[in-house]
């Protein structure tokens, strides 16, 4: 089993820039496929980015492509999300998700751990 930390969230206005961690502690992280989801208030929690196990491999939603990359450091356990060009519709609670294996997903069932969120919030 693994745990999932999130953090860096905050205020920005728009056009800034946050980067956003997931530290995940318990088992070793280099074999789960990890994946950043949001959920706005309101609103079903969304598909964001997602990395492969091996890091080789990135998706995004058509939303934040572009704007955000996702990357990981599995010598510090943690994957990140550079957020750039940020714009008030990406105002949401940021969540990190975990499976482990090679398969990546974009919709929440395909994953089984999930950190406690962080929030963004972009102001105009």
């Amino acid at each position: 089993q693994v745990q999932l930390v999130e953090s860096g969230g905050g205020l920005v206005q728009v056009g800034g820039s946050l980067r956003l961690s997931c530290a995940a502690s318990g088992r070793t992280f280099s074999s789960y496929a990890v994946a950043w989801f949001r959920q706005a208030p309101g609103k079903e929690r969304e598909f964001v980015a997602a990395i492969s196990w091996s890091g080789g491999s990135t998706y995004y939603s058509d939303s934040v492509r572009g704007r955000f990359t996702i990357s990981r450091e599995d010598a510090k356990n943690t994957v990140y999300l550079q957020m750039n060009s940020l714009k008030p519709e990406d105002t949401a609670v940021y969540y990190c998700a975990a499976r482990e294996g090679p398969q990546v997903g974009a919709t929440t069932l395909q994953y089984d751990y999930w950190g406690q969120g962080t929030q963004v919030t972009v102001s105009s």
